[in-house]
């Protein structure tokens, strides 16, 4: 028991990533354009599983805290990991969300309701603080590298875009009236500080790649984090437009249903240049020889959300071509959620996730000698 306890000492908020990415393949999965016999029913195991993931995390968190808190206000200050301080609230909010489209069919759908009430605001709390804090404490503490930036900066600033869109399937459980509209409205502005947030990140990555190159590292596959503003984008825009008319008068309500189209679909295709860029740099990475680490749960709650946005714009054009490739989407979301799922579990039973970080200097991007 004590030795058990003892592995918990370096435990850090990135473990969050794995309800994530768990959470989103249940969410994708039972909103899916093209379903399958069995899908729902596999949709509802997974998210029972990310919820129970949930509750064992929180309550491993608290015993860190209790235990080894000098350890855990250490991560706070660590260039790398205090970003993923915004995975905890995407957690909470990925689970929420889950009860509303699949958790109500295992439960009463009153406690569906009230459950993803209770995550929706103690995620969209947490959240607007990573949103806040992480970036303050960036420019103000934290010495920052010009070649740092990572994938892990959006971390902080994503989860009230996640918010934005869990937000709007709470509107139609709501009365209607000014809480309703205010619901609305404030999830669009969720929904833009995190996008404009966001934008600002990535453009910082690709410079960072331009002019640096990559780290090869177990920090590539945090590229694919771009993808979780993308698609959420995408997939926020297209649930707020289809609930608007509960909320806003009719013409403003056609206008923002016609936005999740028109925002949605230039999006989608910068989102389907990244998987293509994310992928070279992450196969060239793999046969150099990359590590597992929980890093590689950026490659399911990404994709997950590209799938979801992908789904939002099959529901809004009717285009058979997005409902393939949200199929498509998905059956690759499922074979990264598997492979990392399962070393994630062999590496836990070993106990090399719970090794203590590095502490050698940062980590360092570069590019390729030129040929001789």
């Amino acid at each position: 028991m004590t030795t058990e306890l003892a592995r918990l000492q370096h435990f850090g908020p990135n473990w969050f990533a794995s309800v994530m990415g768990t959470g989103i393949v249940a969410t994708a999965g039972v909103t899916l354009p093209v379903q399958v016999r069995g899908l729902h029913a596999f949709s509802q195991l997974v998210w029972v599983i990310a919820a129970v993931l949930l509750v064992l995390l929180i309550v491993t968190v608290s015993i860190q805290w209790f235990r080894h808190p000098t350890v855990a206000r250490g991560h706070v200050r660590n260039p790398q990991m205090t970003h993923f301080y915004g995975a905890a609230p995407m957690a909470l909010l990925t689970v929420g969300s889950g009860a509303l489209l699949t958790g109500k069919d295992l439960i009463d759908e009153r406690i569906a309701v009230d459950l993803a009430w209770v995550l929706w605001t103690t995620g969209t709390i947490g959240g607007l603080f990573t949103a806040a804090t992480i970036p303050f404490l960036m420019f103000t503490q934290l010495e920052v590298e010009p070649d740092a930036a990572f994938g892990g900066w959006l971390m902080p600033v994503v989860p009230p875009m996640v918010s934005a869109a869990s937000g709007a399937l709470l509107i139609p459980h709501m009365a209607p009236g000014t809480g309703r509209t205010t619901m609305l409205y404030g999830c669009y502005a969720m929904f833009g500080l995190s996008l404009i947030a966001a934008l600002i990140i990535i453009s910082m990555i690709w410079s960072r790649l331009a002019l640096y190159g990559t780290s090869g590292t177990t920090r590539v596959p945090t590229l694919w984090i771009v993808l979780g503003p993308l698609g959420q984008g995408t997939t926020a825009a297209g649930l707020l437009g289809a609930n608007a008319a509960l909320a806003a008068p009719p013409d403003l309500a056609g206008a923002m249903n016609v936005f999740a189209v028109l925002f949605g679909v230039p999006v989608w295709g910068f989102a389907v240049l990244w998987i293509v860029l994310a992928t070279e740099l992450t196969v060239r990475t793999l046969r150099r020889g990359m590590p597992f680490a929980l890093t590689w749960w950026s490659l399911t709650f990404p994709v997950g959300t590209f799938v979801t946005g992908t789904t939002q714009l099959a529901n809004h054009t009717g285009l058979p071509a997005f409902r393939v490739a949200a199929a498509v989407a998905y059956v690759a979301l499922l074979g990264t959620w598997g492979l990392v799922a399962v070393k994630t579990a062999r590496g836990s039973l070993g106990g090399g996730l719970f090794a203590p970080p590095a502490t050698a200097g940062p980590i360092k991007a570069k590019k390729d000698p030129p040929p001789s």
